[in-house]
């Protein structure tokens, strides 16, 4: 089975920028839809963004459209999450995920396999 790697988190200041990336074990890298949700302390895991199995198909939350880009490089087994002006709101620790499903189930619980997460701090 595939397993995650996410790095690139970090503490900036509202209106900043964060880059995450996620690598993957699995040579047949392109057989997943991948994702980012979001964990804040207390609340539910929350999508935030999803790509297709060829990167064609983007799915992005509504908090998070137009701040957020999403992007996945089947030749190097990475997905990555590019954050621009960014808000507190967008505290939380993210995962990357990857689904043998579709990308366009937003749901945590139709997506399999999960990295340890990464914390993203976002100060006033």
């Amino acid at each position: 089975q595939v397993q995650l790697q996410e790095s690139g988190g970090g503490s900036v200041q509202a209106g900043g920028s964060l880059r995450l990336s996620c690598i993957a074990s699995e040579p047949t890298f392109n057989i997943y839809v991948l994702g980012w949700f979001r964990q804040a302390p207390g609340k539910g895991r929350e999508h935030v963004a999803s790509v297709s199995r060829r990167g064609v198909m983007r799915y992005l939350a509504d908090s998070v459209r137009g701040r957020f880009t999403i992007s996945r490089d089947n030749a190097k087994n990475t997905v990555s999450l590019e954050m621009n002006n960014l808000k507190p709101e967008d505290t939380a620790v993210y995962y990357c995920a990857a689904s043998t499903g579709e990308a366009y189930h937003t749901t945590a619980q139709n997506w399999s396999f999960w990295g340890q997460g990464t914390q993203v701090t976002v100060s006033s």
